[in-house]
């Protein structure tokens, strides 16, 4: 009797197996699969309820009609007695693929490459628990996740439940334009596959902009919302450590329908960070300064075809305190500005100066405008509007410099007496000397001199 010889196992081979909604040859089919195989006790054939060990899937293909047009698949319960009877314990999957239609046939459809999973059943209209490998595409790296899935909702799949936690290694960020790094990270989420709360921390120890190559700490603790079904990242305020400075960060990284790369649109706010950490990041070489800096911006990148600095987009503002230039040459004017606004340009133990600075300003193609930019030293106020071109490292500004002391007391010997009677001259507006300026060279080595095209501007 076959019921009395149970432990003989049969076992079961197919390949190219497909299954379509009511034989429709217009669309890819429900699902499909390269190869599959498992186990069946042969004498648990004949019991009410069929039990299976293991069933391993190869090459399987998850094709999700549009809303609307999608068969009932399947709640995930128990057909009882009227049903198939049969209880699958354990489900390995292999190089799998799931892809969601949408209703528009102009637009492209969802798709997500599964590398391996292994589900475990936990008994009838449960959900399942399942261990996942994934090798990530892009950026490359391991990721690897464990937890639940299901009950699955069949007439509506983007509403089956779904909680894990994951650890993501070796993700190596240079495969995008512009930066790189080797990113690690653990967290865990819950939710339905349309809407995935996420929590967990991240780690760059190398980040860098290519541009600059100079790597500064990045690490962040966050909470997201993801739409599984589009890849849509919301953020909530993320707490991120850059270097040695504090910042927080809000926005999103979406994809638009008609165009399969994301834009990021993110809010920045920077209570209290340093001046150095963000020149090490964006420039090449040491930092020339340093200093504390406020700094509140947006951040806008489009879908990336060229570099990074390239597309970016910043609307902002900023204010630097106890800023001081770390090359003497800079300084050194800073100094002798200071030593001249004061009324005493012999004065040596005025050194060291430290400055003042803030601003508004907007990056758009690679350069940095200002419609206003204001400097202050101990005796000197300079108010200007201008650009910086990151490219080609050039200034561009003109505006005002109020000095508290006259024109004849920032001269020395017998200037100083020569210039009295042109004081009253350039004394306006409540200053000692308001003189037109302009400055323009380098970031590095900026130079100073007199606007002589200020009437010009004015009209």
């Amino acid at each position: 009797m076959l019921t009395h010889g149970r432990g003989v196992l049969a076992s079961v081979e197919g390949e190219g197996i497909s299954l379509r909604h009511r034989g429709r040859r217009d669309a890819p089919p429900m699902f499909a699969m390269k190869k599959f195989s498992f186990d069946v006790d042969v004498a648990k054939l004949f019991d009410k309820e069929k039990g299976v060990g293991l069933v391993v899937l190869d090459g399987m293909e998850i094709t999700i009609p549009p809303k609307g047009e999608r068969p009932d698949l399947g709640s995930g319960k128990s057909s009882g007695t009227g049903g198939s009877g049969v209880v699958i314990d354990q489900v390995w999957v292999r190089n799998a693929k799931l892809t969601i239609l949408p209703r528009d046939k102009s637009k492209l459809p969802l798709e997500f490459d599964i590398h391996e999973v292994r589900l475990t059943s936990a008994g009838n209209d449960v959900a399942m628990k399942y261990e996942a490998t994934l090798t990530n595409a892009k950026p490359p790296g391991e990721i690897q996740s464990r937890g639940t899935f299901g009950p699955w909702n069949g007439p509506d799949p983007d509403q089956t439940p779904l909680k894990g936690d994951y650890k993501f290694d070796k993700a190596d960020l240079s495969v995008f334009k512009g930066i790189a790094g080797i990113l690690s990270s653990t967290g865990q989420f819950e939710g339905v596959l349309s809407s995935i709360t996420a929590r967990g921390e991240a780690d760059v120890p190398d980040f860098r902009l290519k541009m600059a190559g100079n790597p500064v700490a990045l690490s962040t603790k966050f909470e997201v919302l993801v739409d599984g079904t589009s890849g849509n990242t919301i953020l909530k305020p993320v707490v991120a450590k850059l270097g040695s400075t504090d910042f927080t960060t809000s926005g999103g990284v979406i994809k638009h329908e008609s165009d399969p790369r994301r834009t990021i649109k993110l809010d920045v706010l920077m209570p209290k960070g340093h001046v150095s950490d963000l020149l090490k990041l964006a420039m090449k070489g040491s930092p020339f300064m340093e200093g504390r800096i406020y700094l509140k911006t947006s951040i806008d990148i489009p879908p990336l075809t060229t570099k990074v600095r390239e597309k970016i987009l910043l609307d902002g503002r900023f204010d630097v305190s106890e800023g001081k230039f770390l090359r003497s040459t800079v300084q050194d004017q800073i100094d002798s500005l200071s030593k001249r606004g004061q009324g005493q340009p012999g004065n040596e133990l005025i050194d060291e100066v430290v400055h003042r600075m803030s601003g508004t300003f907007k990056l758009e193609n690679e350069v940095v405008s200002f419609k206003s930019l204001a400097f202050s030293v101990p005796g000197a106020d300079v108010a200007l509007a201008g650009a910086f071109d990151m490219d080609h490292d050039s200034l561009d500004f003109y505006g005002t410099l109020r000095l508290k002391a006259r024109v004849s007391q920032t001269m020395k010997g017998w200037k100083r007496w020569a210039l009295k009677p042109i004081d009253p001259l350039f004394a306006k507006d409540g200053a000692g000397t308001l003189l037109h300026v302009k400055v323009d060279g380098s970031a590095k080595e900026p130079k100073f001199g007199l606007d002589k095209k200020w009437k010009d501007r004015g009209k």
